[in-house]
């Protein structure tokens, strides 16, 4: 008895500090990776402190060498686009202005009953009062909602993202009708010469763009977009 408990209480520390380490997300908000680990490392703890003739290191093992997997990959999303995409995915428009996009939906693999229950959710029970939903990449609906007041013309604006982490999406900038030079451009001019210390840079329908630098304070600026309709 007093060496199960001994197992239970070295485990549960050992899994505390393990969960520490993977960062303070919320189960809903985890990426598919993170939750698959976690999922293994509970059941994987289990196992020593319910049986007493499997040897502690049975069980310590596995949870070590998760943990280090779980921080190995998460560093290596942090430093690389492609393999935040491949572990992660990314974020897809399940809402445009065109309404509800069936071929989005298809690639997500969910039905429409999906979408109305994770819109219902959120508070948005008619899909009359949303401008654009997107699916994230740990599964939340995000919504930019219509104008409240039909009177006001003021057109809903989708920011699209350009730069992550000083790496170029090459898909939003033919939606957006920009180039690599005139973004760099924009960047010059607000005196950012490397794409690699831009922490985020997106674009709007009207133009303006918002420009997180790696050190120092954002930057709105503005510039010509081709593609206005996304």
């Amino acid at each position: 008895m007093l060496v199960v408990f001994l197992k239970s209480l070295i485990t549960f520390f050992l899994v505390l500090l393990v969960v520490r380490l993977m960062g303070k997300r919320q189960l809903g908000e985890m990426q598919p990776f993170e939750l698959v680990i976690t999922l293994i490392i509970a059941e994987v703890a289990c196992i020593p402190m319910n049986d007493p003739y499997i040897p502690f290191y049975a069980g310590l093992v596995p949870i070590v060498t998760l943990a280090f997997l779980q921080i190995l990959l998460s560093t290596l999303a942090r430093k690389s686009l492609r393999v935040r995409r491949f572990l992660s995915g990314s974020a897809i428009i399940a809402i445009d202005k065109n309404g509800i996009n069936y071929e989005n939906l298809k690639k997500m693999n969910i039905n429409i009953n999906d979408l109305i229950e994770s819109a219902r959710s959120g508070g948005y029970m008619d899909f009359n009062d949303i401008a654009y939903a997107i699916f994230e990449t740990n599964g939340n609906l995000c919504v930019i909602e219509k104008p409240s007041d039909p009177t006001v013309l003021k057109k809903p604006v989708l920011p699209l993202t350009i730069i992550v982490d000083g790496e170029w999406e090459e898909d939003n900038l033919k939606i957006a009708g920009i180039t690599k030079p005139e973004v760099i451009k924009v960047l010059k001019k607000n005196g950012i010469m490397n794409i690699k210390e831009v922490l985020y840079f997106d674009v709007r329908q009207n133009g303006v763009v918002y420009i997180a630098p790696k050190h120092g304070k954002y930057i709105n600026d503005k510039m010509k977009v081709e593609g206005e309709n996304w």
